[in-house]
């Protein structure tokens, strides 16, 4: 289906306005506030998670203070018994289980929450961009949105994976330390509180150039993912005009780009580690001269100097290990925003509230395309009070030179978007009043390149739908003529399919495009130039399979080979969003106007109405 929408935007330049009035864009929410969302329903297990956290800092916080006690309580104080040292040495023991059992609970806890949370992510992320209008993917990059469901998620699933349990972890540790200081000796636990404002300070200053650095990193990727997108999907393209080395510098560009990006945010994140490491070992330096010469001094015991040494090396790790995740927080919380960019988008084709549902059996599949109006965002509106009427059954060939409004028309229909002005109708109703969900399951559409997923032939056909059972599926080809094509296979109808279907012809897939109609059974069938790139032979085949799809739909055919439509009911000659013609080929040749110049033109003849190309330009 995009396909389809994007032929129609190339032809006429300018995104779609579909009539609406603008969205408001994507309000700004905290990173933190949106994974706030995510966690509450988790609440309990976070909760659980604290209190593990806790135990097992205080489990590790008490280990230097015992040795603290058995080195002033008992080996300086002369004490020569060694039940109480052994009574320490025990207690220790059990501390280091403590906080080895309780660490192991908590990350299994956060993981298991975190993972959670990530997989809702993805499933809310790819069910949110099924939603949103073609005019989305007109103008966003397939690779930026596989960059959001791949490398932001990813970076979600690092926050709950590291930078989380660090900040939880780490940052209860040096309250804790700072409480253990005070309770040592106050004097030193000033001198080391004064670091505080030291560290927020530094923290401050490269805050906003590192999240810069991250930010443009993040971007650059997301830029060389859609060009590798880009190309391995015009990859036979770049082969057949020999543009492999032109593709590779303009590729070598990217990724020399994202490399300056990530070399700067390795540069930055390494000045700011060696900072702390500085800072870390001038403090350890001051606290041993001080304190050593309190110690010498007789007014601070040895025992209280060595686990305040301690204590100050306990205090430089959570801080380092907080400041090795600062790189991977500015991912997470850039990737969040990114994500809640998507998230945020409104669909620009939405169901109206007094939207009503219809039964496709009910609809007989008359269209009327009543005086509209449409055109693509900042270009000429392709379309001026346009009307057209459709019988209900009735098989339409639609004609014109590139930029006429063919595949425009069909995606109005199809309500990829909606017109400025008139409305387009089926069965007399508003399509607009239709739920989006029924008017496609009422429209079917056969494109030129019709896609076929990774997976078996009975899943292609039925499109994964379970409730359509095998059978029905088998029938359906049969019809069609594609039993013959299934069974030559391995495997059958169980023959495993790769991605779009590599390794069938291109008739072969559309007889495979052709049995999807049958098995949905849409009322009204679009088939968009869907016989353009097949030889004679396979186009013959299709032209069978045509007359066995259209029958008793409403059916309208955009042409590319005029054979195709000979037989059509009526044919309309489109030019500059006009229909300048209409009627069967038989009075269409009659009247020797731009149908028959066209058809002409098919046969290899060398005249040509020039006036006829110049209107059909927009």
């Amino acid at each position: 289906m995009p396909q389809a929408v994007n032929q129609a935007r190339t032809e006429q330049g300018g995104e779609p306005s579909g009539g609406l009035e603008r969205k408001p864009k994507p309000r700004y929410r905290s990173a933190f506030r949106i994974l706030g969302g995510y966690i509450e329903p988790h609440r309990r297990t976070f909760a659980l998670v604290v209190l593990c956290t806790v135990l097992a800092i205080a489990a590790e916080l008490f280990q230097p203070y015992l040795v603290k006690v058995a080195i002033d309580d008992h080996l300086m104080a002369g004490d020569g018994g060694y039940g109480s040292i052994a009574a320490i040495c025990f207690v220790y023991l059990g501390l280091s289980l403590a906080e080895l059992v309780f660490t192991y609970i908590q990350n299994n806890l956060l993981q298991h929450a975190g993972q959670s949370i990530v997989a809702r992510i993805r499933k809310q992320l790819f069910a949110h961009m099924t939603k949103l209008s073609m005019s989305y993917f007109d103008k966003t990059p397939s690779g930026s949105l596989i960059t959001h469901v791949s490398s932001d998620t990813e970076a979600v699933n690092q926050f709950f994976g590291q930078v989380l349990l660090t900040l939880l972890r780490d940052g209860l540790t040096l309250v804790f330390i700072l409480v253990m200081m005070f309770q040592l000796d106050a004097t030193l636990g000033v001198y080391c509180l004064v670091l505080l404002p030291v560290i927020a300070c530094i923290a401050i200053a490269f805050r906003s150039y590192m999240r810069a650095t991250y930010q443009l990193a993040r971007t650059r990727l997301s830029r060389l993912v859609a060009f590798v997108a880009e190309n391995l999907a015009g990859m036979s393209l770049i082969q057949a005009f020999q543009q492999q080395h032109a593709q590779g510098e303009r590729f070598q560009e990217q990724n020399t780009s994202y490399f300056q990006a990530n070399v700067r945010e390795i540069r930055t994140m390494v000045l700011f580690n060696r900072t702390f490491d500085l800072l870390s070992n001038l403090v350890i330096a001051f606290v041993v001269w001080v304190g050593g010469k309190a110690v010498l001094g007789a007014s601070l015991e040895f025992g209280v100097l060595y686990a305040f040494i301690t204590y100050i090396r306990q205090f430089f790790q959570p801080i380092n290990a907080i400041t090795q995740q600062w790189n991977t927080l500015q991912s997470a919380t850039v990737a969040v925003n990114r994500i809640w960019s998507v998230l945020d988008t409104e669909p620009e084709i939405e169901d109206r509230p007094q939207a009503v549902r219809i039964e496709r059996e009910s609809v007989a599949g008359r269209i009327d395309f009543d005086r509209i109006t449409f055109g693509y965002e900042g270009a000429e509106p392709i379309f001026r009070e346009l009307d057209l009427r459709i019988r209900p059954g009735e098989l339409i060939g639609v004609v014109g030179t590139t930029g006429a409004g063919k595949s425009s028309l069909m995606s109005l229909l199809a309500r990829f978007y909606d017109v400025q002005a008139g409305a387009v109708r089926i069965d007399g109703r508003d399509i607009r009043d239709m739920a989006q969900a029924d008017l496609h399951r009422i429209v079917g559409l056969v494109q030129q390149e019709p896609y076929l997923y990774a997976g078996s032939m009975i899943d292609n056909v039925r499109m994964f739908d379970a409730s359509i059972s095998r059978e029905e599926v088998i029938r359906a080809c049969e019809l069609v003529g594609a039993d013959q094509l299934i069974q030559r296979m391995e495997g059958g109808y169980d023959a495993r399919l790769s991605e779009r279907g590599s390794g069938l012809s291109a008739g072969e897939r559309q007889l495979l495009s052709f049995a999807r109609i049958i098995v949905f059974r849409p009322r009204i069938l679009i088939l968009d130039e869907a016989t353009a790139n097949l030889d004679s032979r396979t186009e013959q085949l299709i032209q069978q399979a045509l007359e066995v799809v259209s029958e008793g739909r409403t059916t309208i055919v955009i042409a590319h080979r005029l054979s195709t439509i000979m037989n059509a009911d009526r044919i309309l000659v489109l030019s500059r969003g006009e229909i300048v013609e209409s009627g069967t080929h038989a009075e269409l040749m009659a009247r020797k106007g731009y149908y028959e110049e066209l058809v002409r033109h098919a046969h290899g003849e060398p005249e040509l109405v020039t006036a006829l190309y110049g209107a059909g330009r927009n």
